[in-house]
């Protein structure tokens, strides 16, 4: 690809673009070249779903809006983790199992609750930990999921860096599924 039509197809989709290529007139004047350099770009930034490109970026009238859309996803996604940092964790059945146990973990601290009066505020500060543990998993657990669309699991990917640290995230380093620290050890 030409690095002019490069030039052009990134400030059009960062929004740098000079003014006169807003025109919509002009846009679709070079739309067969605008759509191969756009879509090919877009799918390269990961913020475009290939699946996606049978209705975006596939009609000259619709060229306008089509780069507004890919303007704000350039913009939501451009500190989010590329779509391979996915692998760093683990996959989306395993996920599943442990939230599984998550949940039956809640279930019982909600059946202790009326039962263990005394112990309330041990439980319900329980129940908060597991939940927010469930959110953790739950978000790596739609990074993982790959039926949807790679803007999606990036979203995911950024939101779990931003609930475990980037430390943890950059070493795959997920908490416990369950608020291990509550269990007690009988000797």
């Amino acid at each position: 690809m030409p690095l002019g039509e490069l030039i052009l197809a990134v400030g059009l989709l960062t929004g740098s673009a000079p003014p006169a290529w807003e025109d919509p007139a002009l846009l679709q004047a070079h739309f067969p070249v605008l759509r191969f350099v756009l879509t090919s770009l877009a799918l390269d930034w990961e913020i475009l779903d290939p699946r996606e490109t049978r209705y975006i970026l596939a009609r000259p009238e619709d060229l306008a809006s089509d780069l507004k859309l890919l303007r704000d996803r350039y913009q939501d996604l451009k500190d989010a983790p590329p779509l391979v940092d996915c692998l760093r964790f683990p996959d989306r059945s395993t996920i599943n199992e442990l939230l599984v146990h998550n949940r039956a973990y809640r279930n019982s601290t909600e059946a202790r609750q009326p039962i263990e009066l005394t112990h309330r505020a041990d439980i319900l500060s329980a129940q908060r930990e597991a939940d927010l543990l469930y959110q953790i998993w739950d978000t790596a657990r739609d990074a993982r999921c790959e039926y949807y669309y790679i803007t999606v699991r990036r979203q995911a990917l950024k939101r779990l860096r931003e609930l475990i640290g980037q430390e943890a995230y950059l070493k795959g380093e997920l908490p416990p599924h369950v608020p291990l620290w509550r269990y007690q050890v009988i000797e």
